[in-house]
């Protein structure tokens, strides 16, 4: 089963007919026992940390997500579900995210550009290993997708940067380790490249 996580935030909708569009089944749920049984694990994300965090501790979701990481599920985080993934956000002082990738989260500071970071722009492809491509099969280091966001990911291991992307400094615009990745960029706003990754992942990864 693939599920994708309702927490009451992300573009739930968007994410599942995607889904369906590319043919495959998943599930829109908030229910303990239903993520248990998840095969795979799309988590969307729009909105403020500390609101997440709270909600999926609410919901008694938080440590299970945690555990199906740890456990090797493949996962997906979107945005905000890519932020989550860090130890930390200067978003939420004092609120701890999953903590399964080393680093921060920080706001953009720029003196020319406006924030939030909103509309089409360009990643440039740095990781080349085994498992790592097959989230990318088929897009180019040239292709742009559609960004929404104020804060970025800082990794402490430059090595999960799956891609990179320019906005006053060259930030992670997505990441790999193992059975995680994560896009900062929304893959269901970014037309058929979107589609494309979201099939690569559902397929292959």
């Amino acid at each position: 089963m693939i599920a994708i996580v309702d927490y009451g935030m992300g573009n739930l909708k968007s994410v599942a007919n995607a889904a369906s569009l590319l043919g495959h089944k998943t599930i829109t749920t908030s229910s303990v026992n239903a993520l248990k049984k998840a095969k795979k694990i799309i988590f969307p994300g729009v909105g403020h940390f500390a609101r997440a965090v709270r909600e999926l501790k609410k919901r008694k979701l938080f440590n299970l997500i945690k555990g199906k990481i740890k456990d090797g599920v493949p996962f997906l985080g979107i945005c905000l579900g890519m932020q989550l993934l860090f130890e930390a956000s200067s978003e939420a002082p004092g609120l701890s995210g999953f903590g399964v990738i080393k680093g921060r989260v920080k706001k953009f500071k720029t003196n020319n550009l406006i924030i939030p970071h909103m509309g089409w722009n360009q990643i440039k492809i740095k990781k080349q290993d085994s498992k790592s491509p097959a989230l990318l099969k088929g897009i180019k280091g040239d292709n742009f997708f559609y960004f929404v966001h104020s804060y970025y990911c800082a990794p402490k291991n430059k090595d999960v940067i799956l891609t990179t992307t320019d906005y006053g400094i060259e930030f992670a615009s997505s990441i790999h380790k193992d059975n995680i990745w994560a896009v900062q960029f929304h893959a269901e706003k970014s037309q058929k490249l979107g589609l494309k990754l979201f099939n690569n992942f559902l397929k292959f990864c």
